[in-house]
């Protein structure tokens, strides 16, 4: 009786350690949800974010797991990322910082005019990734890169000099970028991309700065006939940001995961949109009607001149206001 009384109690212990062993991986395994505001069909969505699941959960052997819910299905708009990270809308979201300028004054130094290259860019970022941290309190900051340079595109109007912006409204991806516009002599109109289609085509504005990947992601080429290249622009910085709450609750070998491969993620968005950009601006050039302006050196110097100021003010204002924008813009350059 004795026998049958101790293998009873050791059977209903086996069990509980059982039940808490698969409790504990239950609670181990987290689903993160990640809001993509762009359609499914952005070079993005197979280039970085799909890659991103996929290496995730890889490295963390199936404990963590990523849908991407793309199109707005977590909340339309760009510009209500942070918020959705900030707020545990999401666990996971893709932005560009350009949209709360004012929440990221140090980061959007890199966009500035002749700070980064588009090639070496995100490699500059990352070297002095612990310059831009700080901005990221409120959230957990995994992927950070530059972009393809923006680039002019123009309903009606062929554009080779300053002189044939003036006047112009101009949509802007940010502030800096509505500043360089200003300085050219235009009208910056600030609107999430999702918006330009619809603003050429009636007329709303006259040109986009955007990357080369306007022509293709947003089909700007329906609306535009020329696009300018060749002078310096803002280069607009994105990021992949993580709610505080959802990284502090993964254990110390997910979050270096998530650290890992957000990091591999950077290059690789980075890699996907220099390629799509390339491929918009060449597939606009073979497009009936259409034009690529590439600037001669003098028409280039003329855009140069202008942003530079641009550029030197900015950081002139920052260091006003007890930012470290000459350490940021001088370690970038010198990267």
């Amino acid at each position: 009786m004795a026998r049958e009384e101790s293998m009873t109690l050791v059977t209903r212990l086996t069990g509980a350690a059982l039940a808490m062993g698969l409790a504990i991986g239950t609670a181990n395994a987290a689903e993160l949800k990640f809001a993509n505001f762009m359609p499914p069909t952005n070079p993005y969505e197979k280039g970085a974010f799909q890659p991103f699941a996929e290496k995730l959960k890889e490295a963390t052997n199936g404990e963590v797991s990523v849908e991407v819910f793309s199109g707005g299905e977590l909340g339309a708009g760009p510009v209500e990322q942070y918020s959705r990270a900030v707020d545990g809308v999401a666990d996971l979201v893709v932005s560009l910082p350009g949209y709360t300028a004012s929440t990221f004054p140090i980061t959007l130094l890199s966009e500035l005019p002749g700070v980064i290259g588009e090639d070496t860019g995100t490699k500059a970022i990352w070297d002095n990734i612990e310059l831009f941290q700080p901005e990221y309190r409120r959230v957990h900051l995994v992927s950070l890169w530059s972009n393809a340079e923006n680039v002019l595109y123009s309903r009606e109007k062929p554009i080779h000099t300053p002189d044939d912006v003036k006047g112009l409204k101009i949509r802007v991806p940010s502030r800096n970028t509505g500043l360089v516009v200003e300085s050219w002599g235009a009208t910056p109109v600030s609107m999430p991309v999702s918006e330009i289609y619809n603003a050429l085509q009636t007329g709303v504005i006259d040109a986009a700065m955007i990357d080369g990947t306007g022509t293709k992601a947003f089909k700007l080429g329906e609306v535009s006939k020329y696009v300018t290249v060749g002078m310096n622009t803002t280069i607009s910085p994105f990021f992949i940001l993580m709610n505080r709450d959802s990284y502090q609750s993964l254990g110390d070998e997910a979050q270096q995961a998530v650290d890992k491969v957000g990091k591999e993620i950077s290059i690789m968005a980075n890699d996907t949109q220099l390629k799509a950009a390339h491929k918009g601006i060449d597939a606009f050039g073979e497009m009936s009607g259409h034009e690529v302006i590439h600037l001669t050196d003098e028409e280039k110097k003329a855009f140069d001149d202008l942003s530079k100021n641009v550029t030197d003010k900015v950081v002139a204002d920052a260091e006003a206001n007890g930012l470290p924008a000459k350490k940021v813009v001088g370690a970038l350059s010198s990267d």
